[in-house]
């Protein structure tokens, strides 16, 4: 299942299966109330744990009973990420008329965070609905997939821990919240009710209990946050942008919260500098808020080990974002290889990322370093060239004794894949509160080792358009009125509401193929893009 949400294509009156439209008309007024999203766990007051009992007694008790042991009805029951505690919350609001002030909503969800969190291994898999992944393909069985997937992601089902009670008070909130929830899709044609309490509580209460060895491991293991101050050398990588890399200066604050100041560049020399604030929640889940430029980017990242890895991704525009993988100093570490990859008999200006980098790079056989441009413990920097006869496939990279990355050699390439392979985006503006969502891409090259085996190039420059997907997008003229393809991969949506100009005023959603030809060469891939409306309710966990 596609985790984003395609919503309704044009004039088809039925509900589509991923819709996350407002079930109620209090829903819909309130749904800015929801859009709390991650602004509300980024605030760099100091969380003190005491406040949360306090707050529990005297914000949560008026409908939750208490069972002692600073424990109540429902709430202490469950385990969930920031975010999932963060809605919880919201939906309180919403839904029940709590009255919270930011900061002490900010302090709640520290205190739950830690006190009720995920063990790391309890999400790995699922970390991309927190990291706002919205072309992530999701991979669950059926019963999960068509019982929960088709109103929400998956994820945000295993993000969660609960016993077998719990899970059946959860179904019953859903039939009560959302009544015709069992004449949409997907439902009607089954008994939804008797399959969920008696075939999906047990299985989701064996899948994600509450309790698990893992989550008491964790809580007894769990580093301080201060341990996390200093310098990270980090490298990344951004769609239609390409590689980025640099040094993340942190500094640690009250109450598990940090300075941050990033220093780096675009391998394009476009500056990757800002400044910030983060904090943790439950010993490794960091959630950082940095200006970069002029761009307000949100970071979710897992920080486990000396490591921090995630996504960090504009605030108004979750598409635009880039895969950020760091290592604390101190921890000798190579990170990455910018670009991975160099075609037999080219010369190419390779950058080596990582920590404690020290001694002599090399790049494997056939491929000769001829000079070092740079050099420091976060980066190396060289001129290098392939031999014409260098076999094609995977070198094992080191600087000195560090190794763990690797760069591909080719001779030619043999397929073009455009990544993403399936992809949304969204008309908006226009006059309304809702801006666009772009469509990002970029065109991965695959070659053949000296074996004949499939061998990832890398990503490499591209001309780009798009054509309609099937015969109903030519009928409706898609390429006109859906939006415009950029000569970077970017497709900027065209605008939201009617269309005088299109047939029945419809919207200007469409259907199209992203077709990406190499500079070099001329090969040609193909991917799917739906060009759809707005999400109107767009929760921290989609």
């Amino acid at each position: 299942m596609h985790l984003q949400y395609p919503g309704v294509h044009k004039n088809d009156k039925k509900r589509h299966r991923g819709g996350l439209t407002l079930k109620t008309t209090r829903l819909r007024r309130h749904a800015g109330k929801l859009a709390l999203v991650a602004a509300a766990l980024l605030g760099t007051q100091a969380m003190a744990a005491e406040q949360g009992p306090s707050l529990l007694q005297t914000k949560c008790m008026g409908c939750h009973i208490p069972e002692g042991n600073d424990a109540y009805s429902r709430i202490s029951h469950q385990r969930k990420t920031p975010e999932g505690w963060l809605m919880s919350i919201g939906r309180m609001q919403v839904m029940h008329g709590l009255q919270i002030s930011d900061d002490d909503r900010r302090t709640l969800v520290k205190y739950l965070a830690d006190k009720q969190g995920l063990a790391p291994s309890e999400t790995e898999g699922v970390r991309y609905a927190m990291e706002r992944r919205l072309n992530t393909v999701e991979q669950f069985d059926d019963p999960l997939s068509q019982m929960c997937g088709r109103c929400h992601s998956g994820a945000r089902v295993a993000l969660q821990r609960r016993p077998a009670q719990e899970w059946e008070h959860l179904v019953n909130f859903h039939l009560g919240q959302w009544p015709s929830l069992e004449y949409q899709a997907q439902a009607r044609d089954r008994d939804w009710l008797d399959i969920a309490l008696k075939q999906m509580v047990p299985d989701l209460a064996k899948r994600f209990p509450l309790d698990n060895p893992a989550w008491s491991q964790w809580q007894q293991a769990k580093p301080k946050a201060d341990a996390l101050a200093g310098q990270w050398a980090f490298g990344g990588h951004m769609l239609a942008k390409g590689d980025v890399r640099g040094v993340m200066s942190v500094s640690a604050g009250e109450g598990d919260t940090f300075k941050v100041e990033v220093k780096g560049s675009y391998a394009d020399g476009t500056p990757f500098n800002g400044s910030g604030t983060a904090i943790l929640y439950n010993g490794y889940e960091w959630r950082g808020n940095v200006k970069i430029g002029e761009a307000n980017l949100r970071q979710v990242f897992a920080a486990l080990d000396g490591e921090m890895k995630g996504r960090m991704y504009e605030a108004e525009h979750d598409e635009r974002g880039l895969d950020f993988t760091a290592v604390k100093e101190g921890k000798a570490r190579l990170l990455a290889v910018q670009p991975a990859f160099i075609k037999a008999g080219a010369e190419s200006e390779i950058t080596l990322v990582g920590s404690g980098l020290s001694g002599k790079p090399d790049l494997g056989a056939g491929v000769e370093v001829s000079e070092v441009l740079e050099s420091s413990a976060t980066l190396v920097r060289v001129k290098a060239r392939a031999a014409k006869d260098a076999a094609a496939g995977t070198r094992e990279v080191a600087v000195g004794a560090l190794k763990g990355v690797t760069l591909a050699v080719y001779d030619k390439v043999e397929q073009v894949k455009v990544v993403p392979a399936f992809s949304i985006a969204r008309i908006g503006e226009n006059g309304g509160s809702t801006p666009k969502v772009q469509g990002r891409f970029e065109a991965e090259a695959w070659g053949k080792d000296a074996s004949g085996q499939p061998l990832r190039i890398g990503y490499l420059p591209a001309k780009w358009k798009v054509e309609p997907f099937n015969e109903r997008a030519i009928e409706d003229e898609d390429v006109k009125f859906a939006g415009a393809m950029q000569p970077d991969g970017v497709f900027m949506p065209a605008g939201a509401g009617p269309n005088p100009e299109r047939k029945m005023m419809t919207n200007n959603a469409g259907n199209l193929k992203v077709i990406a030809q190499l500079e070099d060469g001329g090969q040609q891939g193909e991917g799917h893009l739906i060009v759809t409306v707005q999400r109107w309710n767009n929760p921290p966990l989609p």
